[in-house]
């Protein structure tokens, strides 16, 4: 049987990297086997320190992580979801959509068409996005990257651009309030899984 491919999205300091183990072992404990991944990084190895620590224009970034995410899906996402194992990626194309596209300027369809060719398509069947203020996202983060060092108007933008595409795709996103505490979004994420558990 097919595996289930998870998402999670939203701005650095929002839990995503927390909620992604948290979700990993709930999974486990019902019995299913996990792949749990991230982007950058999990296609192309040593490209997220490169993204994350050189200086790069809009464009090169985008194609750095197109690169890196066409071999992810395709070494490790597809693979995995035919072998039957849950994959739970923290981060995937929206972070793109949001950072590049409404972040950093450059055009959604270019974006779309670029990302159609390295993903063949490939969608989540959910997608929990974890809002949260970009002023609570900063002072959350402890020892900014490349990116994160471009300032609250950029990021008012990332998290304008990440809600965008929730409202554009209701049945795939699901919005959770990174303020509430840890084990209330991962209640809030177990619970909207149900439907899907065997």
């Amino acid at each position: 049987m097919r595996g289930v491919f998870l998402t999670l999205e939203g701005l650095d300091g929002s839990g995503k990297s927390t909620q992604a183990h948290l979700l990993q072992g709930f999974l486990e404990g019902q019995g299913l086997r996990v792949r749990l991944t991230r982007e950058p990084g999990g296609g192309l190895p040593g490209v997220r320190d490169l993204l994350l620590g050189t200086e790069l224009s809009p464009e090169a970034e985008y194609l750095l992580f197109s690169a890196d995410r066409a071999e992810h899906v395709r070494k490790v996402v597809l693979p995995a979801l035919e072998a039957g194992f849950w994959v739970v990626s923290d981060r995937y194309l929206d972070s793109s959509l949001a950072y590049q596209g409404y972040g950093r300027g450059l055009s959604l369809p270019w974006l779309l068409a670029v990302a159609q060719e390295a993903t063949g398509g490939l969608k989540p069947r959910l997608t929990f996005l974890l809002d949260l203020p970009p002023e609570e996202a900063l002072k959350r983060v402890k020892d900014p990257d490349r990116l994160e060092r471009l300032g609250l108007p950029f990021f008012q933008r990332v998290r304008e651009g990440y809600l965008r595409l929730a409202e554009a795709e209701p049945e795939r996103f699901r919005v959770l309030d990174a303020r509430k505490p840890v084990a209330e979004v991962q209640a809030a994420i177990r619970a909207a899984l149900l439907p899907l558990l065997p």
